[in-house]
């Protein structure tokens, strides 16, 4: 997950900016495992990304996809913990881009082209 400043880098695609926040909060989520997830939205209007919602650490899986709305997009990064075979305690944060078929047609395209942010 790459995160620009807003001030000074918009999408070239799709013209999104990037609030502040979203890296800050990333930051904490993944040097102090402060969340679980991040849920983050584009405000079409102010043309930038900002954090929707922020899951404790205690929240489960089912907590972070009651969160995606059935009908629009979103992006969000999870932390994963497992364990290994050799029974080591493991985790890893994916990013996901969220975007159901019942979303909105502009509304995809605005989510895929400013992604890479």
């Amino acid at each position: 997950v790459h995160f620009h400043h807003p001030d000074t880098m918009a999408n070239a695609a799709s013209g999104m900016a990037v609030h502040d926040d979203c890296k800050l909060k990333f930051l904490e989520l993944k040097a102090k495992r402060t969340y679980r997830f991040i849920v983050y939205k584009i405000e079409e209007k102010q043309k930038q990304i900002v954090v929707e919602k922020l899951g404790e650490p205690s929240e489960t899986y089912e907590d972070f996809a009651a969160c995606l709305p059935a009908d629009e997009c979103r992006y969000a990064v999870y932390d994963f913990d497992f364990v290994t075979e050799e029974n080591c305690q493991k985790s890893r944060i994916f990013f996901i881009a969220w975007s159901p078929d019942t979303s909105r047609v502009r509304s995809k395209m605005i989510y895929a082209s400013s992604k890479d942010r």
